[in-house]
């Protein structure tokens, strides 16, 4: 395989600089675990206090080594990095490994490792680290790490990058049922950043799943690309997100802007590629197993089989909390069971088959498991089990799985209810024969999910029917260029643009002119004010719904006059129904972000909406809707109808079609609230700020939030 990484990840000559024979230092460690992991190349060790170590001449210096090997591990204190690299650099050595936090007491700016950055940037060299714990290109016999590690001599179908040491060692040598083909700590990513290991892994052939630990994406451009090629090439992604932190509220005028933060734009990108994400590391070793060594999942759902009531009881409750969906058995499927199972016990999904026990229960158990995965519609299996004494897997119960997988040609899996099994032999080679063994009911649950998940995604639709109208992106292009802060007037004319729908308005500046919009838009109206520079109304007191008439207009009118200034919008009363918000933000990082969810005045405080990537298709839109928790009232309310639910999904999928073709040109969009009623989704309120605008925004104006 040809990649512009191999001389890093697949030299074929290595340098150990400050190799060693003192017992589990760095030095030790790096020569020792090129040798364990059957480095088939030249390996040069450095230090001028050996003239050999582990069998292998150890050379006093860089220059005195017989070729300039492709890679250099330094495995020295971070006093000696600077020199030594720059040793490495003009003998054009083209990769290396830096273990070293690069921290030295009274160091002066620029500090130690904004200058070996530099010196690895002018040179080019590929560099892994610094701060990290090296790599294991298992499956090319390169373990460049410096530190105690297993055997992982077999390799498997998982590829890991993690930015933490720990992220990676806890997984990959505390769990023998996890094989890796390349496992990576990236560190600080001085020169080589995780998209690129990303890129690298994914063309490897045996590369089934990928799994990541990510601080943050230091190449936000090229960790898309990655994904983008990972959807693509349907392999399916695991990431542990770390540092859930949220943008200052102070720099956002929107509502969409203050719910959002750094957090917030990575689920959006998750869900876009597919990305599964998970909470901990035992959840991210289990889900990647699954992934690894299952089949795929078709259309369906989960059953289990236990051999225990009040466990089963326990898996039914936390399915439910994490939301996977259990199969509702066939009639079939229950006439089968009945058959088999002891009177007293339920032909029910999840099933409790053991019941009296004896000595047909290992048939009994076996016959059951079998008909279950027969039902039209189960998707995957699972027996959920305690352990015996000592931890054992009985070798039984794999049984069941190999004659239920081979009956039904669906994946199947054995869950123990219990965490210790990872380093059972029987549950390692079930799991690698394609028959798993997990341990922990939460975290097999979340295995599952993401699962269906992955399957939900790849058959999303990606082909986008709106189509936008160029004449009109150029337009407001210019318009939003402009430093004038633009009116709701105009923010609401961009969505009617656009094709989405608006309440009708008309702007006024006297009595006389707002009395005539109110005739021309029919009673009753709401007066808004328009005066310059206050971005959200209701704060002000700059908004007075349902006036039903004439006189009652001169009074709001004369009010709003003598406190805000002449210049009004009169709008439509819209009729009532369920506010919804549909907003954007730009993210510094990867560009805007749009937010949809429930709307109205209290956005902030309830905060139930999603954050999703630009654009999506209205049926995507529509299953997001579905995940929030007001769904359940929206879908249930006399006042709407499932028709229109679709509409607002439709129009939602519009907006992300014009914040797309826009996306350089908006800062932060609010369309809060869009009324969804009987009569259909209207928009009836705006707040716009583009890229023109934004130093005109002063901080009072972005306290308002």
């Amino acid at each position: 395989m040809k990649h512009h990484l191999q001389p890093l990840l697949n030299p074929r000559s290595v340098t150990i600089v400050g190799a060693s024979a003192q017992t589990d230092s760095v030095g030790e460690w790096s020569l020792k675990n090129l040798l364990k992991g059957g480095y088939k190349g030249n390996i040069y060790p450095v230090n001028p206090r050996y003239k050999e170590l582990q069998g292998i001449r150890c050379y006093e210096s860089l220059s005195d080594l017989p070729e300039v090997p492709e890679l250099v591990i330094f495995s020295v204190g971070d006093h000696r990095v600077e020199d030594l690299l720059e040793q490495a650099i003009s003998l054009g050595i083209p990769a290396a490994v830096l273990i070293s936090p690069l921290m030295l007491d009274k160091d002066k700016a620029p500090y130690l490792q904004e200058r070996i950055k530099k010196k690895i940037f002018d040179s080019g060299m590929l560099v892994c680290g610094a701060n990290g714990m090296g790599f294991y290109n298992i499956r090319d016999n390169v373990w460049a790490c410096g530190f105690e590690s297993n055997s992982h001599k077999t390799p498997g179908k998982i590829s890991l990058i993690s930015h933490s040491g720990s992220g990676m060692s806890g997984i990959l040598d505390c769990e023998e049922r996890f094989r890796c083909n390349f496992a990576v700590s990236t560190g600080n990513e001085l020169s080589v950043t995780m998209d690129q290991y990303l890129d690298y892994v994914l063309d490897l052939p045996e590369t089934r799943a990928v799994g990541l630990f990510i601080e943050t994406a230091r190449n936000p451009i090229g960790f898309i690309k990655a994904l983008e090629k990972a959807k693509k090439k349907r392999i399916p992604i695991v990431a542990i997100k770390v540092g859930r932190t949220e943008f200052s509220a102070k720099l956002a005028v929107s509502h969409s802007g203050a719910m959002a933060g750094n957090d917030a734009t990575y689920d959006a990108i998750f869900d876009y590629y597919g990305v599964q994400r998970v909470r901990d590391m035992d959840e991210l070793a289990t889900v990647l197993i699954l992934f690894a060594e299952l089949q795929p999942v078709s259309q369906g759902s989960l059953v289990t089989m236990h051999d225990s009531g009040g466990e089963r009881q326990l898996l039914i409750d936390l399915a439910d909390e994490i939301n996977v969906p259990l199969t509702k058995l066939d009639k079939k499927t229950i006439t089968s069971l009945e058959s088999v199972l002891d009177p007293e016990l339920p032909a029910v999904n999840p099933l409790d088959a053991w019941s009296r026990g004896g000595e047909d229960s290992d048939h009994r158990m076996a016959r059951c498991f079998s008909i279950l995965m027969k039902d039209p519609n189960v998707a995957i299996g699972a027996f959920v089990v305690v352990r015996g004494p000592e931890s054992k897997i009985y070798l039984s119960y794999i049984d069941y799985l190999k004659k239920a997988h081979s009956e039904s040609e669906k994946p199947v899996l054995l869950v123990c209810a219990r965490q210790g099994s990872g380093f059972d032999i029987k549950a390692i080679t079930a799991t690698h024969s394609g028959f798993p063994v997990v341990d922990g009911l939460s975290t097999f649950l979340t295995g599952i999910k993401a699962l269906f998940s992955y399957r939900d995604f790849l058959e999303r639709k990606t082909f986008l029917s709106e189509r936008i109208d160029q004449s009109k992106v150029d337009h407001w292009k210019k318009k939003l260029a402009r430093k004038d802060i633009i009116s709701e007037s105009q923010a609401l004319n961009l969505l009617a643009d656009f094709g989405i729908p608006i309440s009708r308005n008309q702007l006024a500046s006297t009595w006389e002119t707002a009395l005539k919009a109110a005739k021309d838009i029919g009673f009753p109206v709401v007066l808004k004010t328009t005066a310059s520079g206050i971005l959200h109304k209701s704060v002000v007191d700059g908004v007075i719904l349902n006036i039903s008439g004439e006189e009652e207009l001169q009074e709001s009118y004369d009010d709003m006059n003598s406190c805000l200034g002449s210049d009004v919008l009169v709008a439509e009363m819209v009729k009532k129904g369920v506010e919804m918000l549909l907003g954007v933000y730009r993210d510094l990082q990867f560009g805007p972000i749009v937010v949809m969810g429930l709307g109205g005045i209290h956005t902030e405080v309830i905060k139930d909406v999603c954050f999703l990537l630009p654009p999506f298709e209205q049926s995507h839109a529509f299953s997001s809707l579905k995940k929030l928790r007001f769904y359940a009232m929206l879908e249930n309310s006399h006042d709407i109808s499932s028709k229109n639910i679709l509409k607002f999904c439709s129009i939602a999928s519009i907006f992300s079609c014009m914040i797309d073709q826009l996306r350089d040109d908006i800062l932060e969009l609010d369309v809060n609230p869009l009324v969804l009623n009987k009569d259909g989704c209207v928009a009836v309120d705006s707040l716009l700020v583009g890229v023109g605008q934004e130093k005109n925004l002063t901080n009072k104006d972005r306290s308002t939030n």
